[in-house]
């Protein structure tokens, strides 16, 4: 006699629980994960995305500084003006140099938090740019098409909806839609696409994230893995209900196993017990993987980084070629006290990233993912306030950052703003400032929008040019569907 996958999850009557937290998900979720069958066959490789969200709005223009002279195109006398006199620019010798040969060579400067820091356990990103690993995604944010800025001035239904707001920002970095209102995520719809193939066992779901469901994560039909940072065990996501590792709870696993060994032969008996196995194989490798080489910082985006960094070392057991993980940063809607506010984050941001990059270094794979950045908008060229509580306001375009071994680094990428390069003119009431007359302050318009910037991750990860409009249903109102900063293979 045989019984059937469905006939089996029907009839069970107890079994393995999922204790990650996947929306959607039943006291046999884990049964049902197991037992779900492939539609076709998995891709060879690996890959994962792994985005960071900087919630609140970083401030590009103290993040990329330009350091030149050159008067074609801003220069750091441009910046210095603008916030030198209000207490928010960066010292000019402060700023660690980086060349931008689309820039004819020029240098930009990193904020100093880039690099080696007091106390870092690591010599931060910028070290990266000089081998090739990183690059800088600039004039980023929702576009509904490509837009200048008298058509900005002239027709409201060109603008995005709600700009400079938090929610609606941020919802349309998530789902990459600036004229609609979505349900779903960029990074849900393409484990929507991808999932029979990359994922066909459906251990864990195609995408996880590190701080609880996010917009970004869910699909049309896919939901996220919700998993705590480290040190929280990953061996958490497959657990026996109830087990809980004292004595007396391994002594019953011990029984649990000697059960499994017996009971052979009887179908229904043997379906659950080749689950329950299989359950407790990957528990005991994902225990493994909750060892990693790198050495990451004991910080907020530390402890998620490190949490996604032992789930990709788990990726063999969980029988997964694609993954996309979700993690954040909180603090970055920097109205007052921004000098001290943003180099804290921005020093967690860099001494995190270059530990989750040394660890998929040593996993061997630093060329299978990458790490990208998103934030709900710029700040304001001009400052708000004053001295000590200098800060900036709501912006709109601004600079991402994109790392691993797969990215095309050490170069500016992006649509050439008014000045011919992807780096806007630093001007308030210029040519790329959303703002106009006296009352200017510094809202740089896109020059590339948020669907270009992923449609761009999204073809480096496998989806396929047929998926990309149900992914990005707006990519066909841009010409250039690819920045360029990801490398073909």
């Amino acid at each position: 006699m045989t019984i059937s996958r469905r006939r089996f999850l029907a009839h069970a009557g107890a079994g393995l629980t999922m204790a990650g937290l996947v929306s959607g998900s039943h006291p046999f979720g884990i049964m049902s994960a197991l037992a779900q069958t492939s539609d076709g066959g998995e891709p060879q490789d690996y890959k994962a995305l792994v985005c960071i969200y900087f919630n609140g709005g970083n401030d590009g223009n103290n993040t990329i500084v330009p350091l030149h002279s050159d008067q074609s195109v801003s220069g750091y006398d441009h910046y210095f003006q603008a916030r030198g006199p209000r207490g928010l620019a960066l010292p000019q010798k402060t700023l660690l140099p980086i060349a931008v040969p689309r820039i004819g060579g020029s240098a930009y400067g990193l904020h100093p938090a880039l690099g080696t820091v007091a106390n870092g356990i690591n010599p931060g990103l910028h070290p990266l740019w000089r081998t090739g690993k990183m690059a800088i995604v600039s004039g980023v944010g929702p576009l509904i098409m490509p837009i200048t800025r008298a058509q900005y001035q002239a027709d409201p239904s060109v603008r995005p909806r709600n700009l400079f707001s938090h929610t609606d920002q941020t919802q349309q970095h998530h789902n990459s839609r600036a004229d609609a209102v979505m349900l779903s995520g960029w990074g849900g719809r393409i484990a929507d696409k991808m999932t029979t193939v990359a994922n066909p066992n459906r251990l864990v779901p195609t995408v996880s994230s590190i701080v609880g469901p996010r917009l970004f994560t869910v699909g049309e039909n896919e939901q996220p893995l919700s998993l705590g940072p480290a040190p929280a065990p990953l061996s958490t996501i497959f657990s026996l209900t109830g087990y809980n590792g004292t004595p007396i709870a391994n002594a019953r696993l011990a029984a649990l196993e000697a059960q499994i060994l017996l009971e052979k032969g009887q179908d229904l008996v043997e379906a659950s017990n080749n689950i329950q196995s299989e359950a407790l194989r990957i528990s005991r490798t994902l225990n493994a993987a909750n060892e990693v080489t790198a050495a990451f910082p004991a910080t907020n985006l530390g402890n998620q980084l490190k949490q996604i960094a032992r789930m990709i070392k788990a990726r063999s057991a969980l029988g997964v070629t694609r993954q996309i993980f979700y993690c954040s940063l909180d603090g970055f809607d920097t109205h007052n006290g921004q000098l001290l506010g943003q180099n804290g984050l921005l020093t967690q941001f860099s001494q995190a990233s270059r530990a989750f990059y040394e660890e998929m270094v040593a996993q061997g794979i630093e060329d299978k993912v990458t790490q990208f950045t998103l934030t709900d908008f710029n700040r304001t060229f001009d400052p708000a306030g004053t001295g000590a509580n200098v800060g900036s306001d709501h912006g709109w375009a601004n600079h991402q950052f994109v790392i691993g071994g797969g990215v095309a680094g050490a170069d500016f990428f992006g649509v050439n703003s008014s000045n011919g390069t992807p780096f806007p003119t630093l001007v308030n009431n210029g040519p790329d400032d959303a703002d106009s007359g006296t009352g200017a302050r510094g809202r740089w318009i896109p020059t590339a929008s948020v669907e270009q910037y992923a449609a761009t991750l999204a073809r480096w990860f496998g989806l396929s040019e047929t998926d990309m409009p149900f992914v990005f249903p707006n990519i066909g109102n841009f010409p250039v569907t690819d920045l360029g900063f990801m490398t073909a293979s």
